[in-house]
């Protein structure tokens, strides 16, 4: 081992990496990212599963060997050796828990104020690079620990047993507190330059906070309901399932506009029904009632009101999600939005859109697309 790493810092590689180590964690984090865009796809696939598991894993043990490696005992052993390392491995594992978190919750994610939580995990992503010279803070080392691994239990815990709700949530977090909890206290007792560096009281009141934070924003309905995942909402003139598959008649949106499929100007004619069609990602073998919750906004009160609730069951295992549509007739001209929501009143998206009755529905833009 010795031997390979001198050979290493001998060659054109080690030394150009020696000169430019500066630029290591950045080059760390944007390949950890970029790695998971590619082959990170389904909570639910066996690599995934092995990819997280082994990430966490992997900075538990790091996070360990980093607080006792200064004891006594580890003098000259090659964890000593190579200690100075863990910083950059602590930074690795963590942007990489981070960056597959964020790819997952942006499957989730709307333009609601579930938005707000994806933009926090958003900013952990990019703040991990600059944590390098703030990594050896232990306060700082295990609140994001623990806010990591509360993410993880949430999305792992209801795809391996299955089934999602409050409860299981609740179960989520409270084993990643435990997780947690366990490991500061083993690390306390392990290290003699832990306990005089932390007041345990005030980092286990830390993680406490955290953890009824994460419990506030979950019942405000702030956090995204992974691993449910919407991954197509649209407003649409008609909806046909044939042979397994829904035929999809909408207006789109011009070109320069992908964010979105369907126009948010509907044109209504007489008589006719107004559909809203969804597909939504669950693991294989969950099953969860989804409900399509229509709203039209009174100019008069400048409030939404709620019209119906229209639900059914999505059944996880389908690539491209598990696809449902619910539809009204007669609706009145106005602002209009479908809350696509869980029982526990989640959102998984927001599916908005304007009715103007007219005569004749306009002959452009309108499509129709195979789901």
């Amino acid at each position: 081992m010795k031997r390979a790493l001198v050979r290493y810092r001998k060659s054109a590689f080690g030394r150009y990496i020696a000169r430019n180590q500066k630029y290591a964690p950045i080059l760390f984090f944007m390949g950890g990212f970029i790695f998971d865009t590619l082959t990170l796809g389904r909570i639910d696939r066996v690599y995934d599963t092995l990819v997280l598991c082994s990430h966490l894993t992997l900075v538990t043990i790091t996070l360990y060997l980093y607080n006792v490696v200064n004891e006594e005992k580890w003098e000259g052993t090659l964890i000593r050796r190579y200690s100075e390392y863990f910083p950059l491995a602590i930074q690795f594992f963590f942007g990489a828990l981070s960056s597959a978190f964020v790819i997952y919750f942006f499957r989730s994610v709307s333009l609601s104020k579930t938005m707000f939580f994806f933009i926090l995990l958003v900013l952990l992503l990019f703040a991990n690079e600059f944590l390098k010279k703030k990594i050896s803070n232990k306060y700082l080392q295990f609140s994001v620990y623990f806010f990591i691994s509360f993410i993880f239990f949430a999305f792992m815990i209801p795809t391996l047993i299955r089934e999602m709700n409050t409860f299981i949530f609740i179960i989520s977090g409270l084993v990643s507190l435990g997780c947690t909890l366990a490991l500061i206290m083993f690390i306390y007792g392990s290290s003699s330059g832990t306990r005089a560096e932390i007041s345990l009281k005030k980092l286990i009141g830390l993680i406490l906070s955290i953890y009824i934070t994460i419990n506030v924003f979950y019942y405000f309905n702030l956090i995204p309901p992974v691993p449910l995942a919407m991954d197509t909402g649209l407003v649409a003139h008609d909806v046909r399932k044939i042979d397994n598959e829904y035929i999809i008649t909408y207006e789109k949106n011009p070109w320069y506009i992908f964010w979105r499929k369907h126009h948010t100007t509907f044109h209504r004619a007489t008589g006719q029904r107004v559909y809203v069609f969804t597909s939504v990602f669950a693991p294989t073998d969950l099953k969860k009632p989804i409900f399509h919750r229509w709203q039209h906004y009174d100019p008069e009160t400048e409030t939404w009101q709620v019209t119906d609730d229209l639900g059914f069951e999505v059944a996880g295992g389908r690539d491209g999600g598990f696809r449902g549509y619910t539809y009204k007739s007669n609706l009145r001209e106005g602002k209009w939005k479908v809350d696509v929501i869980t029982e526990e009143e989640l959102v998984l998206g927001v599916v908005d859109f304007v009715i103007t009755n007219t005569s004749e529905l306009p002959k452009s833009g309108m499509v129709k697309k195979i789901f």
